[in-house]
């Protein structure tokens, strides 16, 4: 199966693969970044293909190294009943690439949240706005280079100095 997808694309689309990993039974193809959206189409459209489901888009941040950012769309095939990822390295100063809701509208939302969590913009995107964190929050929480957020538990013990650091409404 991930012999022929991988001929597939490499035919139709020569430049686009970048690597082909193969670990415990699963195919990644990793994909440039100008490409993902051909790509997509192509194992969409394609008869011999037919992945007509994204079932997921996430993405990891392998900061300090660069290409900082991995996108991965994992995309299924309910007609063959197989399984393929592609994933996308992005460098770490504007991480971007083009949005593939046009391909698959239900990563409108999977893309709205790599954009929330992780800073990634997707270009092209109908609605790219924060899905978790409020809209005044600056920065990427699943970043690796976030600020870690420590507050104290409060217990008994330290019941009373706690209480006056709260930001409650005072009158």
């Amino acid at each position: 199966m991930a012999d022929t997808i991988i001929d597939l694309v490499k035919s139709k689309l020569p430049d686009a693969v970048q690597a082909v990993i193969e670990f415990r039974g699963e195919t990644t193809l990793v994909v440039r970044p100008v490409d993902i959206v051909a790509v997509c189409v192509l194992l969409r459209d394609d008869p011999a293909a037919h992945f007509n489901f994204l079932s997921d888009v996430s993405a990891a941040d392998h900061y300090p190294d660069e290409p900082r950012f991995a996108v991965n769309y994992q995309l299924y095939s309910m007609e063959y009943n197989r399984r393929l990822r592609l994933k996308v390295r992005l460098g770490g100063d504007a991480p971007a690439v083009s949005s593939v809701t046009r391909v698959w509208p239900g990563a409108n939302w999977h893309e709205r949240e790599v954009w929330d969590l992780m800073g990634i913009r997707f270009t092209g995107h109908p609605d790219l706005r924060r899905i978790f964190m409020p809209e005044d929050y600056l920065g990427h929480p699943l970043r690796r280079d976030a600020p870690l957020v420590y507050e104290e538990p409060q217990f008994t013990h330290n019941f009373a100095e706690i209480e006056k650091r709260k930001p409650y409404a005072r009158e």
